[in-house]
This record gives structure tokens, sequence and C-alpha cells, in this order.
């Protein structure tokens, strides 16, 4: 998280989630200096008096966080590997963790293509 202070002493925030757990100073230098880079054309017009850089959902070193790739470039393999499941299983096989134990409510048949 990015922290500004203007000359007017107004402020302003800027943020960005890394995609997955880092320990890496580059990845976290990077990605201030990022926030910075944007806010640079707000910063020369309204002076700036305060810069602050905060870290947020930092974790033990030995957490785990597994990673699905939401990237676009491989999004239609997330998409494609969901459909042969459903297709091969039936459409009941797979669902979100937020529905499982909750009354499906109504379903309607599907009709083959």
């Amino acid at each position: 998280m990015l922290r500004l202070r203007f000359d007017d002493f107004s402020r302003a925030t800027r943020s960005h989630t890394l995609s997955e757990a880092t320990a890496q100073t580059q990845t976290i230098l990077a990605t201030a200096k990022g926030l910075l880079a944007t806010a640079m054309s707000m910063i020369e017009r309204r002076g700036i008096t305060l810069v602050g850089v905060a870290l947020a959902n930092l974790e033990d070193e030995g957490a785990i966080q597994l990673a699905l790739f939401f990237d676009r470039e491989r999004a239609g393999a997330l998409d494609a590997a969901v459909d042969e499941l459903r297709e091969r299983f039936g459409s009941g096989a797979i669902t979100r963790a937020v529905l499982l134990d909750r009354d499906p409510g109504l379903s309607v048949p599907l009709l083959p293509d």
C-alpha cells in the first residue's frame, strides 16, 4: 500500500495485491515502485509532503498458499478443465465451496446439444 500526503494536507492511498505470496524483496520493491509511478502525475501537480509504504496480510514463512492460474493467458485452461469434469462426471461433480452443504433449490434439466 502506498500512502501519500500532499501540500494541501489531503491524502491518497494506492494499493496492489500480489497474485501469490512472496518473501522476495525485489517483487515487493517493484510493486511499490509501480504504485509510485502511477501516482507521479498527481504528485507533480499537487506537491508531496509524505510518502508511506505499508505491507499487509503477512504470514509466517512456513505458510503455504497454493496458486491457481487465473492469469488471462491460462484462464481458458481452467474453463476447459471444469467443462471436461462436468461433461465426464455430470454437472454436480464440481461446485463452488461456498455452495457446499446448501440446498441447491430448483434445478432445470439441460437439453442435449
